[in-house]
């Protein structure tokens, strides 16, 4: 797969204001001709200190045949979503205008080489963690870590249980409003398991909705309501990120960029 890093060293050629001369970072060209665009790969004269250079040699490495211009303005930096588009349609080579006129494109789109980072976060309420990241994604803040997610979203209004953690959900009998009497199955975790420890004693089962306890696959990031759990580390013998049940989305960013550059060192 070809697919620039960045869309500064893409240039469209549909004019020539200065002769056959190519802007000084230019490496790729969107020619356009009577079929649609083909894309021609470009060396320029590395002697040379203008802002205008001479062509050294070129090549064609897609011809207008092989060539989809994707019709919507696209955001240029969420990478995993142009790719994901550009196997939609088959061609070899998908043209991509950003929402500000910049452009791109993928050559033989390939995800293979994209790290698959594993989300585990329950519903309801809102999926905090795993929202957030979609959301980021969506404005390209992970584009350069080459990275997708794989969203596992637990519905915990299918455990079978009597007390549910909070009213912020929508349930009817939870632990934040409503005492218990004894002998009931709570949907919590450890920290529900403590609270109704210390104030009720031991006759409740627990059914355990913490994220941490669907981790199967690494790397991985989760949410959780321990602090003393956050981080970047080992977790039950998969490795991947921890961040708090309201974490920021900075906090979040930040983990997903910490666990990606430890997860590719080791």
């Amino acid at each position: 797969m070809i697919f620039p890093e960045h869309c500064k060293v893409v240039g469209l050629a549909s004019t020539k204001p200065c002769g056959d001369k190519v802007y000084a970072i230019s490496r790729y060209l969107l020619r356009e001709t009577g079929a649609g665009y083909e894309l021609v790969e470009v060396s320029l004269d590395p002697a040379k200190k203008t802002v205008m250079r001479d062509i050294v040699s070129s090549r064609v490495i897609a011809t207008p045949d092989e060539v989809y211009n994707y019709p919507k303005k696209v955001q240029l930096n969420d990478r995993a979503r142009l790719v994901r588009l550009a196997l939609v349609r088959g061609y070899r080579c998908t043209v991509f205008t950003g929402v500000e006129e910049n452009m791109t494109f993928v050559l033989d789109p390939d995800l293979s080489g994209f790290l698959t980072v594993h989300v585990y976060d329950v519903i309801p309420p809102r999926p905090t963690l795993s929202a957030s990241l979609k959301e980021m994604e969506a404005i390209g803040l992970f584009g350069e870590l080459s990275v997708i997610f794989d969203h596992h979203v637990r519905d915990i209004t299918t455990v079978p249980a009597d007390v549910y953690p909070c009213r912020a959900a929508g349930y009817t009998r939870t632990l934040d409003a409503d005492p218990m009497q004894g002998g009931e199955r709570v949907a919590g975790c450890l920290t529900a398991k403590q609270f109704c420890t210390e104030c009720y004693g031991t006759n409740f089962t627990l059914e355990n909705i913490c994220p941490l306890e669907q981790v199967q696959k690494e790397p991985f990031i989760a949410r959780c309501c321990r602090s003393e759990r956050e981080g970047v580390g080992t977790w039950n013998g998969k490795f991947g990120a921890i961040v708090h049940w309201g974490a920021s989305p900075s906090k979040i960013a930040r983990s997903v960029q910490e666990l990606v550059s430890q997860w590719r060192k080791r």
